[in-house]
């Protein structure tokens, strides 16, 4: 599962942490493809009623496969005397 994960975060495909409505996927995929994270949404509700079904089988897939971003830590170091 490791290797999918790091192959998919090579790729730019993560669940970014913030800006997520549920699981984060479709955010994810919306930052990937360079695409406003409302556009993607309304693109995967229209998608959804023209084909019924199929995205509520990938999403899932796709929440479990697709990485997390990693936050990025501010570490303070204390300066050096």
């Amino acid at each position: 599962m490791n290797s999918v994960h790091d192959s998919m975060s090579r790729q730019g495909l993560v669940r970014p942490t913030e800006g997520r409505m549920i699981g984060g996927v479709v955010a994810g995929l919306a930052k990937r493809f360079g695409l406003d994270p409302w556009l993607a949404r309304l693109l995967f509700v229209v998608v959804l009623l023209a084909i019924p079904g199929s995205q509520i089988l990938i999403y899932p897939v796709l929440w479990i496969l697709m990485p997390a971003e990693k936050p990025a830590y501010v570490t303070a170091y204390p300066p050096a005397v």
